[in-house]
């Protein structure tokens, strides 16, 4: 496997633009001439697809939801950042550039992130252009708060509706190009698997999750824009539906997997309540602007909160971080919260949980500001659990979130697969260990907006329109797996749900690569898995047929992939003997208790291979260099 990033030369605030300039063009005519395949329609797929539609390509978007709007992008709530500097308080590109690449604790790409950083203030052009209502300010302006990881006020954002709202600026723009026919719109097909011809990618294999037909799509370059893997760990913020089989189909076709073991489990989310849950539900990190977190002094203390007097609360953040307080990244945030907890100084009825409380910022700037800016989040929670957060402090405890591992990609977001794109947190490439809060958003739509569609265009000026007959043996033969695969899910007869399987996965990767990890845990996990994965297979219990909708048998194939993808993690957070971002190994660390990197032997991008079933993957790296951000110890002291 080649890993060459495609870095372009010079100085770093001209890369793109050198690149943008060197790169192939298709002239408007030629452009009707090719097809793109665009999976997901989410803001990075909804954008690719509706802007490559716009430039003039025919494009063909699948999504497994029956709208567009279902994607799970549309759960994102406190913002997304750009270097604006409208508050006139210091924000500039670069130190967007430099919050990213330290945030993410020195293991991203400068060039990506600077890029990242660079475009930032196109997108919130563009989502104003499309009608976004962003909040704004007494004179109209555009308003701003701030997120972990920063210090100055760069998110902007819609109440806690951010991720809705950009969601469905970016389905107009997609339903406008379905409307002028340049791009066909396929609901309901769940796709199964890469398809390439002579190892080229050439399209996908789907399956149509009403009628069970299997069937190929076929086109001159594919791009991927299926979001994250949080899933894996069975309870996580995501939406139940989401899941890796489309990369993961992608992996086992020959794409190199990149980190898959950096995976962030977010700070502010609502505690487990019982077993019987199949999801989270994620309170956003905006609300660590106004909110003060904080724990009784004692363990043993059983008093309602609003009866704890001040000077017997630990506002543990502001005391261990008082530069950045509240607003630490989330990595940090986390671990303290757990930490809180081992100690015994947790709250609620499981003691899994510490306060969020907002008393403090009622009082100083009035409960009619407070609603204007979190009213949405604070009903949604008091629905969920029937407290009230204007007169009692939330609890929140962490919880697996967002992937910043993913598909390998260059510069130019290509796969190690010749015309298979990533896009989004379907790829690696911008977050290093640890994402700050309200950059996912920025990087869907910077992928999908204003990347994508200059480097599909690249490789689209390189290539001739070469159509694939669907009676091609690559594509026969890659469909033929797919129902043969489908055909071994459906024998399934055992005992056990595939839902109780997939708990217990859950379990085995949140003890052994969840908030803490070490060798041995690590090592059990990677035991424990291969057998849970045989039990699968042989007790695992699938109802109903493969000709209509079947839940169950979706949500077998998507388990059997983190049966996989979950082992792969494991041995990925086993092979970095360090601590960094979101991977943190006990065995690492300061005598402060924060991450230790290792910067001699792993400032590095591990990308894995896959070499075949029950086979070890190999590791490849991809060095990284800082030129401008030079790699210190974080801290946010």
């Amino acid at each position: 496997m080649e890993l060459n990033s495609k870095i372009p030369s010079g100085p770093i605030e001209s890369r793109w633009e050198k690149h943008r300039f060197e790169m192939n063009l298709v002239n408007p005519a030629n452009k009707r001439k090719y097809t793109i395949i665009v999976v997901g329609t989410g803001l990075a797929g909804g954008a690719a697809a509706a802007t490559l539609g716009e430039l003039g390509y025919n494009v063909l978007c699948f999504t497994y939801h029956d709208s567009a709007r279902r994607a799970h992008s549309i759960a994102a709530q406190g913002g997304i950042n750009a270097a604006k500097n409208y508050q006139g308080d210091g924000d500039s590109i670069f130190r967007l550039f430099y919050d990213t690449v330290k945030g993410g604790d020195f293991r991203s790409r400068e060039s990506n992130v600077y890029r990242l950083a660079e475009v930032s203030n196109e997108i919130i052009d563009q989502c104003v252009a499309s009608g976004v209502p962003f909040a704004r300010d007494y004179g109209g302006l555009l308003d701003n708060r701030s997120f972990g990881g920063a210090q100055v006020s760069r998110t902007f954002y819609a109440r806690g509706q951010t991720g809705q709202q950009l969601l469905i600026g970016a389905y107009q723009s997609l339903m406008r190009q379905v409307h002028a026919g340049t791009v066909k719109l396929f609901t309901e097909h769940d796709v199964q698997d890469v398809i390439l011809v002579d190892g080229v990618a050439k399209g996908i294999v789907t399956r149509n999750l009403r009628t069970g037909e299997i069937q190929p799509w076929l086109g001159d370059a594919v791009a991927l824009g299926t979001g994250g893997y949080a899933n894996v760990y069975y309870l996580s913020t995501n939406a139940m539906k989401c899941n890796a089989t489309a990369a993961w189909r992608a992996h086992k076709r020959g794409a190199g997997f990149a980190n898959p073991c950096f995976t962030q489990i977010h700070p502010t989310c609502i505690p487990v309540a019982g077993e019987y849950q199949s999801k989270l539900t994620l309170m956003s990190e905006s609300l660590r602007n106004d909110g003060r977190i904080w724990v009784p002094d004692d363990p043993a203390e059983t008093r309602p909160a609003g009866e704890i007097p001040e000077d017997e609360r630990d506002y543990y953040l502001e005391r261990m971080y008082p530069a950045f307080g509240n607003l630490v990244p989330r990595d940090l945030a986390s671990r303290r919260a757990k930490e809180m907890c081992d100690q015994g100084k947790g709250v609620g009825t499981t003691k899994l949980g510490v306060y969020l409380d907002f008393r403090d910022a009622i009082q100083r700037l009035g409960r009619e500001t407070i609603e204007a800016r979190y009213g949405n989040l604070f009903e949604m929670y008091e629905r969920i659990t029937g407290e009230n957060p204007y007169n009692v402090p939330m609890r929140i405890f962490p919880a697996p979130h967002y992937t910043m591992g993913g598909l390998w990609v260059d510069y130019n977001l290509q796969t190690t697969i010749p015309g298979l794109f990533a896009i989004g947190e379907a790829n690696f490439s911008d977050h290093g260990a640890n994402r700050l809060g309200a950059s996912a958003l920025m990087q869907g739509l910077a992928d999908g907006y204003f990347v994508l569609p200059y480097t599909m265009g690249n490789y689209i000026g390189g290539e001739r329109p070469t159509p694939v007959p669907e009676d091609h043996p690559d594509v026969l033969r890659t469909v033929e797996e797919v129902r043969a695969r489908m055909s071994r899910l459906l024998a399934l007869d055992g005992k056990r749900t595939v839902d109780d399987i997939h708990r217990e996965l859950g379990r085995v990767m949140w003890d052994g690569c969840g908030m803490g990890r070490d060798a041995t845990r690590l090592k059990d996990a990677i035991e424990k898995i291969p057998v849970l994965r045989e039990e699968f297979w042989e007790n695992a219990a699938v109802v109903g047929s493969g000709d209509t909708i079947n839940q169950v048998l979706e949500r077998a194939g998507r388990v059997a992939d983190f049966l996989e993808l979950g082992e792969l993690m494991c041995r990925d957070a086993l092979a970095r003997e360090e601590s960094c971002g979101g991977h943190f190994r006990d065995e690492h660390q300061t005598p402060e208790g924060e991450a230790k990197r290792d910067d001699e032997h792993f400032q590095h991008v591990s990308v894995w291979e896959y070499k075949g079933d029950g086979v070890v993957p190999t590791e490849h790296r991809e060095p990284l260099e800082f030129e401008y951000v030079p790699p210190t110890q974080r801290s946010y002291k």
